[in-house]
This record gives structure tokens, sequence and C-alpha cells, in this order.
């Protein structure tokens, strides 16, 4: 029986679990998650009659292992494709169409945590919510002749382990400074490559403001991002698109501001960033009602999308160290289903390990 443990219930960590346990029985999976909820940046949340999917707003089909995976291996009820197209626009705020390159935009009735959910529901694994791991260790083999494990310790001092195989899932900056954590071996230099390695890796931070209006909004597209990288907005997606999401005549957008602006006003309240958001929103989109939403949520993320791929000769490396890193980053692009193919792929190079 090999003993995994996995730091993270993300999209990459959910893909790797159903992998390894598809290819191989002889497993025991523990997967450890800081936060109340599984599926990472693709996020969902409720209120009342709406749901929306405040983090990652889609899948695409850009991988076929990806698709085979959504449409195919797990169960399709509530699987939706979003059909109106996705707009552009530039530092001046001049909307234009089509930059439209998906030919599916998937998510599900429920959201997106769906996927998770559903790969994970289809293990055995074990899945601690609210628990953070702040040290990694590796203890060497003892006198019985046992291969050396990985032991792992949370912010109260309760031990998980040991395992056989550790999986690290958070962004980078989180990766390497777990890696930093604990005392483990440093054979050739190992350590130290693979955490400059994982140093190297750069990200934008992202502050999503949620706008709920009592009215439809009437326009062609179902979202609009900013090519340029020069407007203080990002992103703009209207969730009414997504079956099920939003009632009828309602309206609920999900706005995410872009990295400088969002550093910008990281020290403001809330309530004055969302205010200024939704200002912009009404410029961007020229209806002065959107500058008085009903209701409003908010989110950000520090560590969101990773704009530099990794060194994989470190990665390769740790991993006959039995220590393997996933996720978007890793893949070197930040979209959902690169977190997905990355997880895939460590679970299926796991599985072929004698």
């Amino acid at each position: 029986m090999t003993r995994i443990g996995i730091v993270g219930a993300g999209a990459a960590a959910a893909a790797a679990t159903d992998a390894l346990e598809r290819r191989d029985a002889e497993t025991a999976i523990t997967v450890l998650e800081k936060s109340g909820g599984v599926c990472g940046r693709a996020a969902t949340r409720r209120r009342e009659d709406v749901t929306y999917d405040y983090g990652a707003n889609y899948v695409t089909d850009d991988d076929e292992r990806v698709t085979e995976l959504l449409t195919e291996t797990l169960e399709t009820e509530g699987l939706v494709d979003i059909g109106d197209p996705i707009w552009t626009f530039d530092s001046n705020g001049d909307i234009s169409e089509g930059r439209d390159a998906d030919d599916h935009k998937w998510t599900y009735r429920e959201g997106l945590t769906q996927i998770a959910k559903r790969l994970f529901a289809r293990t055995d694994a074990e899945v601690q919510l609210r628990t953070r791991v702040e040290r990694i260790d590796r203890v060497t083999a003892g006198a019985d002749g046992d291969s050396p494990t990985w032991v792992l310790e949370d912010d109260t001092g309760e031990t998980w382990g040991p395992f056989d195989r550790l999986l690290l899932t958070p962004p980078a900056p989180q990766t390497a400074e777990l890696l930093r954590s604990g005392e483990w071996g440093d054979r050739d230099g190992l350590r130290a490559d693979l955490v400059d390695a994982i140093d190297d890796v750069s990200y934008r931070s992202v502050w999503t403001g949620i706008f709920h209006y009592p009215f439809e909004l009437e326009v062609p597209y179902y979202a609009l991002v900013n090519t340029d990288k020069a407007h203080e907005i990002g992103w703009v997606a209207r969730e009414e698109c997504k079956p099920g999401h939003v009632p009828d005549g309602d309206s609920l957008l999900v706005v995410q501001a872009n990295h400088e602006w969002f550093v910008a006003h990281i020290d403001e309240p809330p309530a004055e960033t969302l205010e200024k958001l939704a200002t912009l929103t009404a410029d961007l989109l020229e209806d002065d009602r959107l500058t008085d939403p009903e209701w409003t949520d908010h989110q950000g993320w520090r560590y969101a999308l990773p704009e530099d791929g990794v060194d994989s000769d470190p990665l390769r490396a740790a991993e006959t160290e039995g220590l393997y890193c996933l996720g978007d980053w890793v893949a070197g692009e930040g979209r959902l289903h690169a977190a997905l193919r990355s997880g895939l792929e460590v679970g299926e190079r796991l599985s072929l390990e004698p």
C-alpha cells in the first residue's frame, strides 16, 4: 500500500487523486486543505437563489484529457456550456467583437467547485478541510530498513503521515515557503535548486467584485477581456449567461480588477474599492445603472495568475525523492484546464512507478 499525502484540495489535487485511484487501487491518499472548501480558485458561492463562480469562470476544451474527464469520466448531469461569446476591450475602454477562441466554456449549474467535488467523491481519499500545513519533514530510514518518508505538521501542531509520496499543490510562493519550512536532505543541492526554480515564478494578483442587479443587461456577449492589460478592469463576465446561476430578469457581474489597480487599492476598505470598481464598470459598459448594485460581494487572490513557467528539471529531480509539485504554475498557464492537466499527468506518472 502506497501512502500519499497531498497539500491542497484544488483542481490539480482532485485530478491527481482520481487518476491515481483509477490506475492503482493500492493507495491510501490523505488531502490536507487550509480552507473550508475544495477546488481552490475555481470557487463558487451561493446567495439566495443566485450561484456564481467568483474566481475561475469556466474550463475550456484546450486539452483532450480534460475534455474526456468532463464529458465522459465524470457524471455530466448539470454540466453546461456557455454559448455567448467573449469580446475584448482596450485601455481606452473601446469594446470590440471577439477573442472567443474557446469552442467550449464549461461550468456546472451548481458551479465550478463541482469539478473537485465530483472527482474526490469518486475516490476513497481522506480530505481534511481547515487544516493548514506549516512544515514538511523527510524522515530517514530507520533500523527496520524502511524507505524515507514524509511527515507534515499543521498549524495546531498535529502531525500527518508518514507518506511515501508527497504532492504539493499550493501556488508557487507558498510551495517554496513549505519547502523551506522543515528538515529534509539536500542531496546534490536538490532542495536549493528546487526552491530557486519555484521562486522564479511570478504572479498577477486579482481582486474580484460581484455586483447583482434586479434587471437584465441587453448586450451580445458573455464576457469582456482587456487585451492590453492597461485598463483598470481586466475581466467582466455576466453570470446570467450560465444556465441555472441567475434568475431570469436579473444580472450578476463578476468584475476582476487588473493587478496594478488591485495593488494600488489593496489597503482601502472593501466597500470603497467596490464602489470605485462599480463606477469603472458602468463607464466601460456605458450604463449608469451599474453604479448602484442591489448587493455586492468580493474576493482577492494575491497569487492568482502565474505569469511564468518553471524549470522542470529540478521538479523532476525532486520526484526521485517522492516529492511532486503540480498546479497551473507547473503547467505554465493560469487556466483551470492547465491545473487539471497537471494533476492528471502527475497522477499518471505516480501510478506507473514500481
